[in-house]
């Protein structure tokens, strides 16, 4: 069965649900597809371009004696080939010729040097190798366009085409767009956040001191895929259609609500007991929060992308004709509620109305 024959989806398009217009769609690509085939377009092009130095781990940000020194006190050694992604080199006093530290380097595709996130990139601070570095805001959106390989997209591409068509449909395709972004980033800064905390306790109390919850591996670790935005789309699609049955693995028949508080719990289980991939995980966790909140409260997307002013439906400066009438706060907890108990085919088509003009800001 395609996804578009799917009973809930059949149902939102033919009641008019938020964001859906009722009628008939053109030929134009849902978001849902333009960000697949952007991720794809990504991986492919970025196979092909020429590789590029990353480091991944600095022995000078550690030293407690260097703090003082500037980038022109030190000299570098050659590049020597540690294996086939990775390269180093050693780093000396120009005053002493002393080594004091060794630079880690990943050989890796030009367009994920400039885009995967890091704790180390998206943070201002000071290195006395490099001098005042990070501040790298972008990276926040570029890495959810990346992924380590090709097993990597092809499973949150298939999260992505399953359950994205959901909740662009309640939301629209701006709004679903911005809800998109905003897991990914809040799944980036809850990586951060916990790997901040991480370096800075083991800073306090060395490395060997534990706290659960927080990461201590290196501040220079990447951080790609579109993760973070699909389990923000996989939350919202929990809430909107909850008793559906999907295949987990495609063979074990679970609803849809069950599939996704059950991968939020391993996520939050790997955090705690550092497993593999702990810091995905942060990521992941960070984007299902984000989910959560936002597909409940889908007036908070209105002013995501208010650069574009009055043209732009997600603006809260945009007033389309229609009615304008007050909406009703608690009607519409009331029925995101109901919502959550019963998906979107419980709904009458007062409550669509209500939900369909409150989530264009009437």
């Amino acid at each position: 069965m395609g996804l578009a024959d799917r009973d809930y989806l059949r149902d939102a398009s033919r009641h008019g649900a938020p964001g859906a217009s009722g009628r008939r769609r053109g030929p134009g690509w849902s978001v849902t597809t333009w960000l697949i085939v952007i991720c794809a377009a990504v991986f492919v092009v970025d196979g092909f371009l020429p590789q590029s130095r990353v480091i991944v781990q600095n022995d000078l940000e550690a030293n407690p004696e260097l703090r003082d020194l500037r980038p022109e006190n030190f000299a570098y050694g050659p590049y020597e080939r540690l294996n086939r992604f990775e390269e180093r080199r050693v780093v000396v006093l120009k005053q002493t010729g002393q080594p004091v530290g060794v630079q880690i380097y990943q050989l890796v595709p030009t367009l994920r040097k400039h885009l995967q996130f890091t704790t180390s990139q998206a943070l201002i601070y000071y290195s006395p190798s490099t001098g005042v570095d990070g501040g790298q805001f972008w990276r926040f959106i570029g890495f959810q366009f990346l992924h380590a390989n090709f097993t990597h997209l092809l499973f949150n591409m298939i999260g992505l085409y399953f359950f994205g068509p959901i909740v662009e449909r309640y939301l629209g395709g701006k709004r679903f767009l911005a809800f998109y972004l905003l897991c990914g980033v809040c799944g980036a800064f809850l990586y951060l956040l916990l790997n901040a905390g991480g370096v800075i306790v083991s800073g306090l109390f060395g490395p060997d001191f534990r706290v659960p919850g927080l990461l201590f591996h290196n501040p220079w670790t990447p951080l790609v895929g579109a993760s973070a935005g699909v389990f923000g789309v996989l939350m919202a699609g929990a809430f909107l259609v909850p008793n559906t049955r999907v295949l987990l693995f495609f063979v074990l028949p679970m609803r849809l609500s069950t599939l996704a508080y059950a991968l939020v719990g391993v996520a939050l289980f790997t955090i705690l007991v550092e497993g593999d991939n702990a810091g995905g995980e942060a990521a992941h966790l960070g984007g299902a929060i984000a989910g959560f909140y936002f597909i409940r409260r889908p007036h908070h997307l209105h002013n995501f992308f208010d650069l574009l002013g009055r043209v732009d439906p997600t603006s809260s400066t945009f007033r389309g004709r229609g009615d304008r009438r007050a909406i009703d706060q608690r009607e519409i907890d009331r029925i995101l509620e109901k919502i959550g108990r019963e998906g979107l085919g419980g709904l009458s088509e007062r409550e669509r109305r209500t939900l369909r003009n409150a989530s264009r800001g009437r």
